[in-house]
């Protein structure tokens, strides 16, 4: 079992709050606009990180991250980019590959609009934890946190991280 936690748009804000649930994880997944890189080096000290660009960032960022990340957690097939859109609006960057190869979970970042739902067509399951920075329209900070054990996702959470 693996507990996951997973944020999105941070646009270079990290702070101690964000760093006492990363310590709780045994993996933190980023789904990009991370800004400075000193967010994603705090967060890797905490526990091992996987992670994705977004369209804030820059070479440094888009050198030590991928687009796409595609990977296993346990038994679950997980795809994780930052503009990928939700079911029934994916990006068309993205739709290609999700219609033809669906994870079982497709994690997205970009709108700063927490979003969990299934995709019934496609049989997977989509996660936007919104943004965790202060930067944006978002009203409240938020990640979402939850476990992997085998092919089950289970004990998801919002974590709300109060107002910007």
């Amino acid at each position: 079992m693996k507990k996951i936690l997973l944020l999105s748009d941070n646009h270079s804000y990290i702070d101690d709050r964000i760093l006492s649930y990363a310590e709780k994880a045994d993996e933190i997944w980023h789904a990009g606009d991370i800004g400075d890189l000193k967010v994603t080096d705090a967060l890797a000290q905490k526990a091992p990180l996987r992670a994705v660009f977004g369209n804030i960032d820059n070479h440094k960022a888009r050198k030590e991250f991928p687009l796409v990340n595609r990977f296993y957690c346990e038994d679950v097939e997980v795809l994780i980019t930052h503009i990928g859109g939700y079911p029934g609006k994916y990006s068309p960057a993205i739709r290609e590959e999700i219609q033809q190869q669906p994870p079982q979970l497709f994690i997205s970042g970009h709108s700063h609009i927490l979003k969990v739902m299934n995709d019934k067509k496609l049989g997977l399951l989509h996660m936007n934890p919104g943004a965790c920075g202060k930067h944006g329209f978002h009203q409240v900070r938020t990640m979402l946190r939850f476990t992997i054990d085998g092919k089950k996702i289970e004990n998801l959470e919002v974590i709300e991280l109060g107002k910007r």
